[in-house]
């Protein structure tokens, strides 16, 4: 049964703005916390949380070339497709960077199409919407480095994030991306409490690209450490929850009007792999609003949002326990030899129960989930990303962006329901959890596991919803069944 009672914020009787199942796992306990009742300094050293390269496989983009892009384009700036990262102007310390470090051969179909459009004065504001694994974070990373005078020792790029998890996997991107640039960076996120400096006793920002949480930003602006009259450049990464109702709508605003009013010609880059009707109405409408100019756009088309290369299946089980049983005997026994596995949880009190059940039959397995004190999260994710464990149980707190190649399973335990109606899927969450597997067209497989009428019930609407028919294995018992379906999605 699950706890959909989300706590109280620490300090505020004000209810949580955000209204969806990630919170009820996650955020009341660490961005809530950041957003309402902390001021901190990041002390975090990057170098502790850098992956060890020699555990991963080459990160070329390999998206698909019938992808349909739909641009649009605003007043008559041309924009030429770069086919070549030499097109773009970039720097030779940029290019380096992206040969030698980021081991790129060529931009991605996403990156021909969007970067011309963020690097060509007079750099209008962009809403881009693009697959999972297609390169977005590569696409806004640039447009901050490029952006940047090396000269001017105060910050101009920022990129904020829904999650701690996030901000940093975009700042070792930046890191490694701008290595030769000798452009400062600093992590805007909550400090564990070893490292929490009061925010009047810190001195002013001076790296030149910020990146982090809508909380600790907002509070760094609000009392003047962060200054944004130089700021020509800013990110909002899942920029769908972060301008959703349900989300991070309030802060995200915030940051906008306080950066509109201290440098009035701040380029804005909107990215997501997903954009509803009512939210992608919103940033249009929000965009135009605070910073009255033009604005492009890009999005695939919405038949072409589910991944090709990651094939998915539903399985019948009986009860919560037979679904327990089907991921130690199917997908540890089998799907040991394919790569590591996420699975996603509701809540993180199904979380804790599916941990122990599983630690109970002897599997290591480790769990992620807002209540964990920042350092552990980052243990528990770097030695994830290490290749240290194989399997990670996961609220939707790693759903979107989280970036490891070697993921080749994914598992929904639980699907993603909307917080405000259980009865309607999460489309968004669905497609982003999915993303998770088969990075960079890399092959992968998703797991359903579905046990009553309510659960059928979800999983129609989510075929319906991207008009997909998604395999039934025949037996949840069935060895065979599942073997095949990982041969079907080439994993075996």
């Amino acid at each position: 049964m699950e706890d959909n009672n989300p706590p109280a914020a620490a300090t505020e009787p004000k209810p949580l703005q955000s209204k969806s199942w990630a919170d009820v796992a996650d955020e009341p306990d660490s961005e809530q916390e950041e957003a309402e009742t902390s001021d901190e300094k990041s002390d975090l050293q990057l170098d502790s949380l850098a992956v060890d390269e020699s555990k991963r496989v080459n990160t070329n983009l390999t998206d698909p070339d019938d992808s349909r892009i739909e641009a649009v384009t605003s007043g008559d700036t041309p924009y030429t497709s770069a086919k070549r990262f030499e097109d773009l102007n970039l720097s030779p310390e940029l290019l380096k960077g992206l040969y030698i470090e980021m081991k790129f051969e060529r931009p991605s179909k996403i990156q021909t199409i969007s970067l011309p459009m963020i690097l060509t004065p007079p750099y209008k504001n962009l809403i881009a919407q693009a697959h999972n694994g297609s390169g977005k974070t590569t696409c806004f990373v640039l447009g901050m480095l490029s952006r940047v005078d090396p000269n001017l020792k105060a910050p101009q790029a920022l990129c904020i994030c829904p999650t701690r998890e996030l901000a940093i996997q975009n700042m070792e991107v930046l890191l490694k991306m701008g290595k030769y640039t000798g452009i400062t960076s600093e992590l805007a996120i909550p400090s564990d409490s070893a490292n929490y400096i009061p925010i009047y006793k810190r001195p002013p920002i001076a790296a030149q690209v910020i990146i982090g949480t809508p909380g600790t930003i907002s509070k760094w602006v609000l009392a003047k450490k962060l200054g944004v009259s130089q700021m020509k450049i800013l990110v909002f990464d899942e920029a769908d929850h972060m301008l959703a109702e349900s989300g991070f709508q309030d802060e995200s605003v915030k940051i906008m009007k306080a950066i509109k009013k201290g440098s009035s010609n701040c380029q804005v880059l909107l990215f997501s792999a997903t954009f509803d009707d009512s939210v992608r109405a919103f940033v249009s409408k929000i965009v135009k609003e605070i910073f009255v100019r033009d604005y492009n756009q890009m999005f695939v088309k919405k038949e072409e949002l589910s991944l090709e290369s990651v094939k998915q299946y539903k399985v019948q089980c009986p009860d919560e326990l037979s679904k327990i049983m089907v991921i130690k005997d199917k997908i540890f026994e089998i799907g040991e030899k394919v790569g590591q596995t996420i699975i996603f949880v509701r809540s993180r009190n199904s979380a804790s129960m599916l941990h122990q059940e599983l630690v109970k039959y002897g599997y290591e397995v480790t769990t992620i989930q807002g209540a964990l004190k920042q350092e552990d999260r980052d243990r528990i994710i770097k030695e994830f990303k290490d290749g240290l464990t194989q399997v990670l149980i996961s609220t939707d707190l790693l759903a979107r962006g989280f970036d490891q190649s070697q993921v080749n399973l994914v598992v929904n335990f639980n699907l993603p329901v909307r917080y405000d109606h259980p009865s309607e899927p999460d489309y968004e969450v669905y497609l982003h959890r999915v993303g998770r597997a088969g990075r960079f067209g890399r092959k992968g497989a998703v797991f359903n596991l579905l046990c009553d009428d309510r659960d059928n019930m979800i999983m129609d609407k989510i075929e319906q919803h991207f008009n997909a028919q998604i395999t039934e294995l025949g037996s949840w018992k069935s060895n065979e069944d599942f073997e095949e379906a990982l041969k079907k999605a080439g994993l075996l």
